[in-house]
């Protein structure tokens, strides 16, 4: 069976035709996806392009005026008051073009400011709602680089895209609307010969940057979160020497980031060449059938000149075709990643109507097993059941990796996917608001973060109407009083980035009465006595023991003084409780309670220098 060549031929093209458009479609599909956006900005966005139809009929004026006033030089007609008047008239023009290019810059440019920030706002509040699940995937650098380049290229899509699209297409009509009134119709169409050239070939090149700008985008994304991870860790990478690793391993993510965006420039450096080329085929057209047509006659040495001029205004929107491709591409790959992310729930689901008054009660804990989603069929705590009265005190002890730290996340409800229940006066946690059940709870994680403002503003941090007298009345609970009295500045000390010039006790402390400041029902501390001394330790549990407004307590710790006057200890080992009782009768037991609080009174006592 024999194939016709042509038929082929014509398949091949029309095949290549429907490919760029179906990609073009999907290029301009960002003006869809921001479809909310523009209808919100109507009027502003309207302003805009009445604007600049305005100054797109005015810009044709200008060659037709030079036009006439060479003809009239040609045929030597040309007087002093013609010239004044047209002068008039082109200075009228360009105040003209001036005031309207003025109003659309202030609508379109602010408009597209307004989406920034909207994107923005809508990115930080999705992050404040999203649980502990989307935090361990998602790096810190890579949440960044979201809310600044991504956002950055979104808003360009409704500032430059938009003025490239509008201001192209309206120029480019009123150009050729031109050419054919005031000069030739014949003319016009070979000078246009070559545009659909720009069109193919903007559409092949704009597909290809679409994915190297996404690959770009990723790239500076991993360069971000090695930059937040190493200068939060810079102390620790001094202290190990590690700097000239660090150092080539930043040089080698860098490198990956240059060459990214080396693949997306080299892409992006061929619009401006192809676009000149075809520039060039319409100028060599028009001089050559242009000339003829002035040798013949046809038109006027002055017409030809301001057809000449319109071909040059034409460069514009030739090579807006090509620079708005770029600009669709970009801003697509970034709303992609945005949506993405802004599409992702968080798994912590509060009642539509749950309770919105602040937990208070005892605590009934029934947990039949829990497993992290990462790990489904790792059982991390199992058959876990016991009441915590008002008022009282429970204090949790373990080996490492024994669930102390699990168990207390799902007092926080970091995570919700147990097996079993936990009630918090008579009220399942999960039937409350997470603002009435988080307000009720103060927590002193084992980790602490402190944040880069005073120590006064990172005390009252969850309640900043807080007085002096009361700031330091927790101090005080907290014993870091004399401490934060002994620094030059006193609370108004800066603590610098995440409490880097605090020592780890210090921020212990602080942390500790930024717990209590807010006088919640139930205190959870996390091993969060681990960097004071003894005699601190003390200190600050006594001053809590005092305390009179019926604060229930949970104490986790490794060093067993911390949780020796508890009410009630619970033992913990692979996830389960497997000693419960007194300080005292957890001793007469001789568990691993007895064995552990002998170990460490031995420690101690070697420490003092006793025998």
């Amino acid at each position: 069976m024999r194939h016709n060549p042509n038929k082929i031929e014509c398949f091949g093209v029309l095949s290549c035709c429907k490919n760029v458009l179906q990609e073009g479609r999907r290029t301009v599909s960002i003006f869809k996806k921001l479809g909310w956006f523009f209808k919100q900005e109507k009027k502003h966005y309207a302003i805009g392009v009445f604007s600049l139809v305005v100054v797109a009929i005015v810009q044709v004026l200008p060659p037709k005026i030079i036009g006439l006033i060479i003809d009239e030089i040609d045929q030597k007609r040309l007087t002093r008051q013609t010239l004044l008047i047209w002068i008039g008239v082109l200075i009228l023009a360009a105040f003209t073009q001036y005031g309207f290019r003025f109003i659309w810059r202030t609508n379109i440019w602010g408009s597209a400011a307004k989406l920034e920030r909207s994107l923005r706002s809508q990115l930080f509040h999705h992050f404040t709602k999203m649980d502990h699940l989307f935090f361990q995937t998602h790096r810190t650098g890579d949440l960044m680089a979201h809310a600044t380049n991504d956002v950055s290229a979104v808003q360009n899509v409704a500032g430059a895209g938009i003025l490239t699209f509008a201001d192209s297409l309206i120029t480019g009509i009123s150009t050729i609307v031109a050419m054919v009134l005031f000069v030739d119709w014949r003319l016009t169409i070979l000078a246009m010969i070559p545009l659909p050239l720009l069109a193919v070939t903007s559409r092949v090149l704009g597909s290809k940057i679409h994915v190297a700008f996404r690959d770009a985008q990723a790239a500076f994304s991993d360069i971000n979160d090695k930059t937040q991870e190493s200068i939060t860790g810079m102390k620790v990478i001094k202290t190990f020497g590690q700097e000239e690793e660090d150092i080539a391993d930043f040089e080698e993510k860098i490198q990956r980031v240059v060459q990214k965006n080396r693949r997306v420039n080299r892409y992006d450096a061929l619009f401006d060449p192809c676009i000149t080329a075809i520039i060039g085929i319409s100028y060599v057209l028009t001089i050559w059938l242009g000339g003829r047509y002035v040798m013949a006659h046809t038109i006027s040495v002055g017409q030809l000149v301001s057809f000449i001029s319109y071909i040059g205004m034409l460069v514009w929107p030739m090579f807006a075709i090509g620079r708005l491709f770029n600009v669709l591409e970009r801003g697509n790959a970034s709303y992609d990643r945005i949506e993405e992310l802004l599409a992702e729930e968080t798994h912590i689901i509060e009642e539509e109507h749950g309770i919105a008054t602040r937990a208070k009660g005892d605590i009934v804990v029934d947990i039949k097993s829990f497993a992290y989603p990462d790990y489904p069929d790792q059982v991390v705590l199992k058959d876990i059941a016991l009441k915590l009265d008002e008022g009282k005190t429970l204090g949790i002890v373990g080996k490492t990796g024994a669930g102390k730290t699990t168990l207390l996340k799902l007092f926080l409800r970091e995570y919700d996917d147990y097996q079993g229940s936990i009630l918090f006066g008579e009220h399942d946690i999960k039937a409350y608001r997470l603002q009435a059940l988080l307000a009720a709870i103060g927590y002193v994680p084992q980790d602490h973060f402190l944040f880069s403002m005073t120590i006064r503003d990172n005390i009252r941090f969850a309640a900043p109407k807080s007085t002096q007298t009361m700031v330091e009345e927790v101090a005080k609970l907290a014993a870091i009083h004399e401490d934060i009295q002994a620094f030059v500045q006193g609370y108004d000390t800066l603590v610098g980035e995440r409490g880097v010039s605090l020592s780890g006790g210090q921020k212990q402390r602080i942390s500790i009465a930024r717990s209590l400041i807010t006088k919640p029902e139930l205190l959870i501390l996390d091993d969060a006595l681990s960097a004071v001394d003894a005699k601190t330790e003390e200190a600050i549990l006594q001053h809590l023991q005092a305390r009179t407004n019926g604060q229930t307590t949970i104490i986790t710790a490794h060093r067993l003084s911390s949780v020796m006057h508890a009410d009630e200890i619970i033992v913990m080992d692979q996830g389960t409780i497997v000693e419960r009782g007194t300080h005292s009768q957890l001793l007469a037991n001789h568990g691993w309670y007895a064995q552990m609080w002998s170990k460490q009174q031995l420690e101690a006592k070697i420490e003092r220098g006793e025998q």
